[in-house]
């Protein structure tokens, strides 16, 4: 249990850096070279990697590559929805909830016994 906790804390880290590196720059750097961006977001991407990669070697100890991979979309999802509301104030849509219960019905096949 304590190799999915911290695989889930490092995994929840790691997608609010992944997050800020794919979609921030829309927000902070939009005047910007696309160029610019892609090296700033190259930068945010590594401490992402440096979470990310010991997420999924810890994590691959108790659970399938199936169920990491289910996992982080879980979180994912989870990180991205307040990161477009309350960071890039983009309304929330009833396709996040459809997205949401799409998201719960893999984790349910994936974990399932």
């Amino acid at each position: 249990m304590r190799a999915v906790l911290s695989t889930i804390g490092l995994l929840i880290l790691s997608n609010v850096f992944m997050t800020f590196a794919w979609y921030g720059h829309l927000k902070n750097l939009s005047n910007r070279a696309w160029y610019v961006a892609a090296v700033a977001s190259w930068g945010v991407a590594f401490f992402e990697y440096m979470l990310q990669v010991p997420a999924n070697r810890i994590g691959h100890t108790t659970l399938s590559l199936g169920q990491l991979k289910i996992l982080q979309e879980v979180i994912a999802l989870s990180v991205f929805v307040p990161f477009s509301v309350f960071y890039m104030k983009e309304s929330l849509s009833w396709n996040y909830l459809y997205a949401a219960i799409c998201i719960a019905g893999a984790v349910f096949f994936i974990f399932r016994g």
